[in-house]
């Protein structure tokens, strides 16, 4: 095991920090692979004679002499939206802080093939991972996750429900597998935009939900129907094909023309699948005169960084992605059995759930007065 080098020009060994720490050099060892069997104040001399010598163990030299590879695999869809980099950005930062590389290979979450899932994991097996972590997005997603021969443990991210009876009995599958599964807790927090749109007065609405082989758009469209009817608020779903604020601009525009032509009355709410289709749904309203919240109100989801910037700023869900980024990697190290399983907040349909928070702002106004 080799380190950096020092200012003498050599890099110092793990002989040179178990000397200056007054230890065994495989004391030195279990504490560099994070082991619970040494003690605090023992921990705390050899960490600190690790960073006067400013001493870094050679990762190649740790799985040869461990015979791991302390590395996760990550199977991402090919996005790079914010979500998509904060979820990212705290899985690699958990793994890194527990002494563990994370390899990434992307596939293509709307078009992947079983035969591209199936080489993607190939990839990962063939670095000698010792656990796999897979954002299933889609409903194919979670099937390929579910189905997939593989032999280190996996830990699948997705939504608790889908637009079929697949989805369920693939997470049953997984039960019964060196398996977790982790999710953001939607339904609630839907619950919690239909509590606040009912307290404003609301009681017509539209809702735009997103592509339906999407998870998190089938849990939200199936949650927000439960809901509206729990609370007396009369909704009319706009399916919509994409998360494109294109498309939603366009299908809001044919429902808004359509409703001039024949003199009907507008909801005096439009909920959304997401923030881009909330951002998309401005435009349409702002183009038809439209005031937001006076004439209609406007309810996103996912917080993006832009939200509370647009005018007026945006009443929106704020999933707390990095906290279910770090909640993944705990679960691997969980089934590896390097710490205890962490608790779950709430658990649905087997998916330990994350909660999400409901943020108010001046796009949800009172009902209009018509």
């Amino acid at each position: 095991m080799s380190g950096t080098t020092g200012g003498n020009g050599k890099k110092p060994s793990i002989f040179e920090v178990a000397k200056r720490a007054g230890v065994s050099h495989q004391t030195v060892s279990r504490v560099i692979n994070h082991s619970p069997d040494v003690a605090a104040a023992t921990r705390r001399k050899v960490q600190e004679a690790i960073r006067k010598l400013g001493y870094r163990p050679s990762s190649s030299a740790r799985a040869l002499a461990s015979h791991r590879s302390r590395t996760i695999g990550l199977i991402a869809g090919n996005g790079r939206d914010p979500a998509s980099i904060t979820m990212l950005s705290a899985i690699e930062a958990t793994a890194r802080a527990r002494g563990f590389f994370l390899s990434v290979t992307f596939i293509d979450e709307a078009g992947a093939t079983r035969r591209d899932f199936d080489e993607a994991c190939e990839c990962l097996i063939s670095q000698n991972v010792e656990a796999c972590i897979i954002l299933a997005s889609t409903e194919l997603l979670l099937e390929y996750a579910c189905a997939v021969n593989i032999s280190p443990p996996r830990v699948v991210v997705t939504a608790t429900h889908g637009i079929g009876a697949a989805g369920k009995s693939a997470l049953r599958r997984l039960s019964a597998r060196n398996a977790a599964v982790v999710g953001i807790d939607q339904w609630s927090a839907i619950h919690e935009v239909a509590v606040a749109v009912h307290g404003m007065g609301h009681r017509s609405a539209w809702y735009l939900a997103g592509p339906s082989q999407w998870r998190d758009a089938a849990t939200r469209l199936l949650a927000w129907e439960r809901c509206s009817a729990e609370y007396s608020i009369d909704s009319r779903t706009i399916r919509a094909q994409t998360w494109s604020p294109m498309e939603a601009y366009a299908r809001i525009n044919h429902y808004l023309e359509a409703y001039g032509e024949r003199g009907g009355n507008l909801p005096t709410v439009i909920v959304t699948g997401n923030d881009n289709q909330a951002i998309g749904v401005a435009r349409a309203l702002h183009e038809h005169s439209i005031r937001i919240p006076k004439d209609v109100s406007l309810v996103g989801f996912d917080d993006i960084p832009v939200a509370d910037s647009l005018y007026p700023p945006l009443c929106t869900v704020r999933p707390h992605l990095t906290q279910l980024g770090r909640a993944a990697v705990q679960e691997a190290l969980a089934l590896l059995g390097v710490i205890t399983r962490p608790p779950a907040p709430r658990s649905h349909h087997g998916v330990d759930l994350i909660p999400a928070t409901f943020v108010q702002r001046n796009s949800l106004g009172q009902t209009p007065r018509r």
